[in-house]
């Protein structure tokens, strides 16, 4: 069964703005999740515009909706401590009352890791912590004190107290699509794997998940398939049709990216012009 969600990044745009479209979307039952990004400063348009903090920013929504499950699309590895963003992740849990969808990359971003001296390892490397990230998350999901000897991240008797409600974790959803070393993370620890391409890249790299699950003895059916659109929103049209050939291609979990201005009445309209014509 397909689900459906908006995403409103919140760059070039008001918390107010974002509020109102959530809220609304709250109260509409076929928009099932709502996502925001994860970055520290606006990706398209303008660089000096307003882009808020993605988990507090997420934190304060959880409080204001009750309904919707809701999530970063993705959060970037390397900018916080695997250890330090599972409290993170495990406190929006909770305040969410267990609707958090744990949204994890390996992060790309060259210009936020130069301007704030980040390091951003080689794509090899940086898949390889992500990795290790991936099994310490899990780890301080499920178990009171965790050692970890890893080759980039090393915990001794770390806990993380209190334990997100979602057992035994929040789903782990994570977007990337690089086929030798993502991928295969993503068969190793992925609940949702998100993917924002063609469909023909997309069933391409369906092809080598597949691959990638049978070699570390995964079921690939039990990884949710989902595509990320960013609609004309002049011709909604085009979006359903386009959801349409995804869904053959078996993708089930949809994210539509929703541009700012965030205005009231656009969850309406996508429920509307959008979802309801596919379901």
């Amino acid at each position: 069964m397909a689900t459906f969600g908006i995403k409103t990044a919140p760059q070039h745009t008001t918390y107010e703005d974002i509020l109102t479209v959530w809220t609304e979307a709250d109260q509409i039952e076929v928009i099932d999740h709502a996502w925001l990004f994860d970055h520290f400063a606006p990706i398209q348009g303008d660089l000096d515009g307003p882009c808020l903090e993605g988990w507090i920013t997420l934190a304060a929504l959880a409080q204001a909706t009750s309904r919707l499950r809701l999530g970063l699309m993705v959060t970037g590895n390397t900018y916080r401590h695997p250890a330090v963003l599972a409290k993170i992740a495990a406190t929006v849990d909770v305040i969410s009352g267990g609707r958090l969808d744990f949204g994890v990359g390996a992060a790309w971003n060259v210009y936020e890791h130069e301007s704030m001296g980040i390091p951003l390892y080689q794509p090899g490397e940086r898949i390889r912590r992500f990795g290790e990230a991936c099994e310490i998350w899990k780890r301080l999901f499920t178990e009171p004190l965790v050692t970890f000897d890893g080759r980039y991240y090393q915990l001794k008797d770390a806990r993380s107290e209190p334990k997100p409600i979602q057992k035994p974790h929040p789903p782990f959803v994570i977007g990337g699509g690089g086929e030798k070393l993502t991928l295969r993370v993503v068969a190793q620890y992925a609940d949702v794997w998100n993917h924002g391409g063609s469909l023909e890249d997309f069933e391409r790299k369906v092809g080598i998940l597949k691959e990638h699950c049978a070699a570390v003895g995964r079921n690939p059916d039990e990884i949710v398939l989902s595509w990320q659109l960013r609609p004309d929103m002049d011709n909604l049209a085009a979006a359903v049709e386009e959801i349409k050939r995804f869904q053959e291609a078996g993708a089930s979990h949809f994210v539509i990216v929703l541009p700012p201005p965030h205005t009231a009445g656009v969850a309406t309209r996508i429920a509307e012009e959008v979802i309801g014509r596919v379901k």
